[in-house]
């Protein structure tokens, strides 16, 4: 293809004409240079600057798509251990919020899509109570996401061996027990009593852990004793305490803690692939997983289900739009906190996974007014407490561990 420059000066003017391999350049007089512009002017060009600036547009709504908190891209050089805000996440280096609008752009949006999600969710429970159906859809809408970003290359897409796929199907497994224990408990219970339950996750993660060789300070097993607690007491005192809706919660938690620990151990040799492509793997073969299962379960239900969904809500165009949202927000949220940990520290994310609980809580009573009793709040602001020393204990282990190594 042949470009060229043109520099008007006073007298004459230079007119570089390139080519692959071959440069040469003459001197034209301005009578020449008028008849290239007469020329050239039947031609449409766009201005350099104007190309630059949809280039820009383009990359900057690519990178929303993929990662909606960047302001300008980073490289992405860790792994997530745990591919939800549900259990720990390794820690990147030294991430630090900008300013504190973004931080609060982050925060606004996590907690946003988590509320969304379990306010739609739960709606979609309380007229279609079949959460192997739902967990299942929620799981689909995580993998066609993810296929599109990676399709449109709005994402890279990582490279796929044998070795990276049998690494997953552990973590992708216990994935899978973990959510649809989650939404199974969702449908049997007030949103907030899971949420009070999941909170003692850090419990089983502690003891799981333990087990497997590794030691905590003092000050971490004093810390899930208010969780243990808070949980009982917040259980005892439920108005909408149900033995199948604990259960489930409490297995959703040894989902979650056994994803962490095997991923630990299945993951250490694909550091090259970034968070958002490993929880877009696993969230692919956990469908593979729950949905042959969920059609076992309760495959034979769901047509009459579906009529009396219908029948109950009255516009069928709403009830499609709640299972909608309920599983494009189940992956923005975890997304979402990818996101938030790549661009805050550790200790920061941890307080504010805590938090968010809580505002979880808070959202889910107001939306469904679900009854309260004292003891109730009393032993769920206790749990939650115990989550955020748990929280303060490990990150405080973590630094004497990297202090150690640097010291060595």
């Amino acid at each position: 293809m042949l470009s060229f420059n043109v520099f008007p000066t006073s007298s004459s003017s230079s007119v570089t004409f390139t080519k692959p391999n071959h440069h040469f350049s003459i001197n034209a007089s301005p009578n020449l240079l008028n008849r290239f512009h007469h020329e050239s002017s039947k031609l449409s060009f766009k201005p350099i600057s104007q190309i630059h600036h949809s280039t820009t547009k383009l990359s900057s709504f690519n990178r929303f798509l993929t990662h909606p908190f960047e302001f300008s891209p980073k490289p992405r050089n860790q792994i997530l251990k745990a591919v939800s805000d549900e259990g720990e996440i390794s820690q990147p280096i030294n991430p630090k919020p900008k300013n504190l609008k973004k931080l609060a752009l982050v925060f606004g949006f996590w907690y946003f899509q988590n509320i969304v999600f379990n306010i739609y969710n739960k709606k979609v429970l309380n007229i279609f109570s079949f959460p192997w159906l739902l967990a299942s859809f929620q799981l689909f809408v995580g993998s066609i996401w993810m296929l599109v970003l990676w399709s449109l290359k709005l994402q890279p897409c990582p490279k796929i061996s044998k070795p990276f796929i049998f690494a997953l199907l552990g973590p992708a497994l216990f994935h899978t027990i973990g959510h649809i224990s989650a939404c199974v408990s969702f449908s049997k219970v007030a949103v907030s009593f899971t949420h009070v339950i999941k909170s003692a996750e850090p419990v089983f993660s502690v003891i799981f852990s333990s087990v497997l060789g590794d030691r905590y300070p003092i000050q971490v097993w004093l810390s899930i004793l208010p969780i243990v607690l808070g949980c009982s007491l917040a259980a005892v005192t439920e108005v909408s305490f149900n033995v199948g809706g604990l259960w489930c919660a409490l297995i959703s938690n040894v989902g979650f803690v056994l994803r962490n620990i095997y991923s630990k151990k299945s993951l250490q040799n694909f550091k090259e692939v970034d968070g958002l492509n490993l929880y877009g793997w696993i969230t692919i073969l956990s469908f593979m997983y729950l949905f042959p299962v969920a059609i076992f379960v309760e495959g034979s239900q769901w047509i009459p289900g579906y009529y009396k969904a219908l029948e109950a809500i009255g516009t069928p165009s709403t009830f499609y739009i709640w299972v909608l949202v309920s599983g494009l927000f189940y992956h923005l949220y975890n997304q979402s906190s990818y996101q938030a940990l790549d661009e805050i520290s550790p200790l920061t994310f941890s307080v504010g996974n805590t938090m968010k609980r809580v505002v979880v809580i808070v959202s889910s009573i107001l939306v469904f007014r679900n009854p309260v009793r004292p003891l109730n709040g009393l032993g769920s602001a206790i749990a939650i407490l115990g989550t955020f020393l748990y929280s303060q204990a490990t990150a405080a282990k973590k630094a004497k561990k990297i202090e150690g190594e640097k010291s060595s």
